[in-house]
């Protein structure tokens, strides 16, 4: 008999269900029966955070490896398997989290279970994947040294948080690469990979009894604990400091960012609203797409969102442009943090931005993968369910007076850490 927590207190968007399994894992649950296709989505905390910084990158190859051979089967028989039956089951490390992905047709959930459980339990790590996989993230290493985005963003993070996990480079060095060994990543495996610290999304045509059952069959047999390294807080450095970096390109990519608020301060969501109208990913009609492109034509394209981590939050954006125009760029666009800093918003803007947010929504959940993808996010974050009500409503009741005080305590004074990428004039 599966036992059933408390309902969520509003009405789900996508009619999420919570239910324990038979073996004692939770599980969220959207039934949708217009396709016949089934996606899972969990995450276990760990991630980059977790390795060890003479070996970043460990968890990068973990993730990498765990699709690459399991149990009787190696390599190219695991991938015969999942092609047999259409399966697609993949692996990721973000900066705090391992996650995985599987979507099959639901008539193949025994098969699909089963490989993910021998992916999870009995991986491999086999010597001709395991190097493969290595040259494959050296050569993309090789080739990020001349690519100003990810020069740009690599010396940020480590400008930002010196010394904390967040400032090493998730994917690793050319040096740690080379000194991580095949029996670092059986035991990155053996700490991270466990019951303690994971969250699953089922979405597609399955019921509750199928969903518990696959759910058991993949997961319930791992290790109970991980055995995680405690993650200090994140505090923020170089505030008021340039770094640049030369790189002999016609154009600086310019990255730039301060403190921002934690996922639990009351003045989150409202820092959030402030952070689209400024500067939001595809938000045509921001400020600094305003002020740097349109008036101006200093850039293509130009960013600032705040990014809430489990050990600390912070606001980063950035642009491209021509050299000699590189300090005129960063100018106006610290000139208008200052300006939301100080004089928050107006309320045109402010209404625009909200309408934008709560709209666009549901364009994060118009297919099953999105769904589950949502769904282990929304846990992650230590949200219930009826978050998918409750964002919009947060978001829909901001004010003018909690947007200027929430861009007054996110922004600040307005002082940034910027890193610049190029032969930038005028720095």
């Amino acid at each position: 008999m599966l036992k059933h927590p408390a309902a969520p207190s509003s009405q789900s968007a996508v009619n999420v269900r919570t239910f324990v399994t038979p073996r004692g894992l939770t599980v969220w649950l959207v039934e949708s029966y217009a396709v016949p296709v089934v996606s899972l989505e969990f995450a276990m905390r760990g991630g980059a955070a977790q390795d060890d910084p003479a070996k970043a990158g460990v968890g990068m190859m973990l993730a990498s490896l765990l699709d690459e051979g399991a149990g009787d089967l190696d390599s190219q028989a695991f991938q015969r398997a999942l092609d047999e039956k259409a399966i697609e089951i993949s692996f990721r490390n973000d900066r705090e989290h391992m996650a995985g992905r599987v979507r099959t047709l639901a008539k193949n959930l025994d098969r699909a279970a089963e490989l993910l459980r021998l992916a999870l339990n009995a991986p491999r790590f086999d010597e001709e994947p395991f190097l493969r996989v290595r040259e494959h993230a050296n050569a993309r290493l090789r080739h990020d040294v001349n690519d100003p985005g990810s020069v740009a963003a690599r010396s940020w993070r480590a400008g930002a948080f010196p010394g904390h996990p967040y400032g090493q480079p998730a994917e690793g060095t050319l040096e740690t690469l080379a000194a991580i060994e095949r029996a670092d990543i059986a035991a990155a495996a053996a700490r991270r990979i466990a019951r303690d610290r994971l969250v699953i999304a089922v979405v597609g045509a399955i019921d509750e009894d199928g969903a518990a059952a696959l759910v058991d069959k993949a997961f319930a047999d791992l290790p109970a604990r991980a055995d995680l390294a405690p993650i200090p807080a994140a505090t923020f450095s170089g505030l008021g400091r340039t770094d640049v970096v030369t790189l002999d390109v016609p154009q600086s990519t310019i990255r730039f960012g301060r403190p921002g608020l934690t996922r639990d301060d009351p003045d989150f969501i409202a820092s959030l609203v402030a952070a689209h109208v400024l500067g939001g990913h595809g938000n045509m009609t921001s400020r600094l797409f305003r002020e740097v492109r349109e008036k101006r034509g200093l850039a293509y394209t130009v960013f600032g969102a705040f990014y809430a981590l489990d050990h600390g939050g912070f606001f980063y954006g950035g642009t491209t442009t021509k050299n000699e125009r590189a300090k005129e760029s960063f100018d106006v666009s610290a000139a208008e943090i200052r300006d939301v800093a100080v004089n928050g918003l107006g309320e045109e803007e402010l209404e625009k931005g909200k309408t934008y947010l709560i709209g666009s929504y549901p364009l994060r959940f118009d297919t099953s993968a999105k769904i589950a993808s949502q769904l282990a996010q929304i846990q992650l974050e230590g949200r219930a369910p009826d978050w998918l009500v409750e964002r919009n409503r947060l978001i829909g009741a901001v004010s003018l007076a909690d947007v200027k005080r929430a861009a007054a305590r996110a922004f600040g004074d307005g002082a940034l850490f910027t890193t610049v990428v190029g032969k930038p004039e005028g720095f």
